[in-house]
């Protein structure tokens, strides 16, 4: 941090990070704790267990499919930065940075911020005083305000149990990342390799715990294809109290991806990691296609136990978990109300452990992956200047770790994380069509590059994905304007960032 921008830049990073260390980044950074919470929202939205697994089934094969693209982009690209650097070689700089800059703003630390408050709220199921209502310094509450589709404000500012929490395993996790990449790794092999081994444990227990009244409601007598047909119109809620508009079955499963797709973001993170993966022309590819892949299994498996133990219906005043459903699960918390099922009284605090163990593992897979395109960015003149060096000893970008840490403590601090990552998908869903065009650029562009592994399916399942991702955003667009605009307009402001780092950054390459 006492390199001056004259200094010969450190730019060897360690190649720390192995085919089982790459893959946990992968599966480490996708699950977090949606995937035990948003399939009531799906539920409530679909109505229909049929369309409860289409919509999961629509992720999984997006998902699956741009893992095979970004596989190849990857594999032709091993630096670090990854889909930055993807972005600003087949588009150019411009898109390079406005994708970095939405990163930085909401997509990677408003994740953070939001993966380690879920982390507050699970350790008061054990520590009770740990609660978001536990004030330790309260500002104030910012009122709501309306502006156009969206809904700015309506949120409180302070310092709480919950978000110190948070903050406490933000910065703990920061820290540990800028004695080395290998450190980092240990933490996310160990955190991943137990998640992964807590939603086999729901799938395994749930299967013990199967429930014949949800059974019949779920799947026989045709109960399963219930509301799932091409007649059948879903009220879907416009905007933010305009009137209700009735859709058919593609678009309701493209409106509730809002959920899955976010459940499942973030397998891309590896890609940041590339100067550090060993042998990344043949690791980076793989660990895409083995991480998505066992995520999204467990992902569909976990769904389908749902709905082995508790009927997708069910009323919101229900006295049990039974008479609640998927749909009215107690504050979303379907898995727990799964686990109580299996084990009645202890099942939400083994949950409760579950979720703060994936949560933990997930805030350290992208504390170690986002600072990486932070540091691409500042190498190219786009980001604060320090942030480009790597520490002498540990190799690591410190402080890009340390600012990002920063922004996102104070999101925490702020409350706005939730909001922001109301925008998030639909930014996400941008810059991936954005990648995947830019693999047929690249194609075109530079025919003759090393290309180590090439998309399977090239062009039929990278245009599919193109298709299926458009589809979604504009029916985000057209039936969910107050998340949607918003989204677009951040990714907008940072226009004119551009141009101002533009102006005044001086990329390291100048200094060399």
């Amino acid at each position: 941090m006492t390199q001056t921008a004259t200094a010969a830049p450190q730019t060897e990073f360690v190649k720390g990070l192995g085919l089982f260390s790459a893959t946990a980044i992968v599966m480490g950074s996708m699950i977090g704790s949606g995937i035990f919470i948003v399939p009531a929202d799906i539920a409530r939205g679909v109505g229909s267990p049929a369309l409860l697994i289409a919509a999961w089934l629509v992720t999984g094969l997006m998902t699956i499919i741009g893992a095979l693209s970004y596989g190849e982009l990857a594999a032709m690209m091993p630096t670090a930065g990854g889909q930055y650097v993807y972005l600003r070689e087949a588009l150019g700089p411009i898109w390079g940075f406005l994708y970095g800059w939405t990163l930085f703003l909401v997509i990677q630390s408003g994740t953070i911020a939001a993966v380690g408050v879920a982390f507050g709220k699970f350790l008061g199921v054990f520590f009770p005083s740990v609660s978001a209502s536990h004030w330790i310094w309260h500002a104030g509450y910012v009122s709501a305000w309306h502006v156009g589709p969206m809904v700015l404000g309506n949120m409180e500012i302070g310092l709480n149990t919950a978000n110190l929490a948070a903050i406490v395993i933000i910065v703990l996790l920061t820290l540990l990342n800028t004695y080395g990449v290998k450190l980092g790794a240990i933490i996310q092999n160990i955190f991943t390799s137990a998640k992964v081994f807590a939603l086999l444990m729901v799938v395994v227990l749930g299967l013990l715990a199967k429930n014949a009244v949800a059974i019949a409601a779920n799947f026989q007598g045709g109960n399963f294809w219930h509301n799932a047909g091409w007649h059948v119109l879903h009220p879907v809620q416009v905007g933010m109290g305009d009137p209700t508009a009735l859709v058919g079955m593609l678009t309701i499963v493209a409106i509730v991806q809002v959920g899955s797709l976010f459940s499942s973001d973030a397998w891309n993170n590896v890609t940041f990691t590339a100067g550090e993966i060993q042998n990344p022309k043949r690791n980076l590819p793989l660990s895409l296609l083995l991480g998505t892949g066992i995520v999204l299994l467990l992902y569909i498996a976990c769904n389908f136990i749902y709905l082995a133990v508790l009927p997708l219906h069910g009323s919101a005043e229900g006295a049990s978990a039974l008479a609640r459903g998927i749909q009215y699960a107690s504050e979303d918390r379907v898995a727990t109300a799964v686990m109580e099922q299996a084990f009645a009284g202890y099942g939400a605090k083994i949950m409760a452990a579950a979720i703060l163990v994936s949560t933990f593992g997930c805030v350290n897979g992208m504390v170690l992956a986002g600072a990486r395109v932070y540091y691409a960015m500042s190498r190219d003149g786009l980001f604060f200047k320090a942030a480009g060096h790597l520490t002498h000893k540990t190799k690591t970008p410190a402080v890009s770790l340390w600012v990002q840490c920063l922004w996102t403590c104070l999101l925490c601090l702020s409350g706005s994380y939730g909001q922001l990552l109301d925008y998030v998908i639909f930014a996400v869903l941008i810059f991936y069509v954005l990648t995947i065009i830019g693999l047929f650029i690249l194609r075109r562009t530079r025919p003759n590059a090393e290309r180590p592994y090439r998309a399977f399916g090239y062009p039929v399942l990278p245009a599919l994905y193109i298709v299926m991702a458009t589809w979604i955003s504009v029916v985000l667009l057209r039936y969910k304007p107050q998340y949607t605009w918003p989204g677009l307009g951040i990714v907008l402001l940072g226009l004119p960032v551009y141009f101002i780092w533009k102006k005044f950054g001086v990329s390291h390459s100048e200094h060399a």
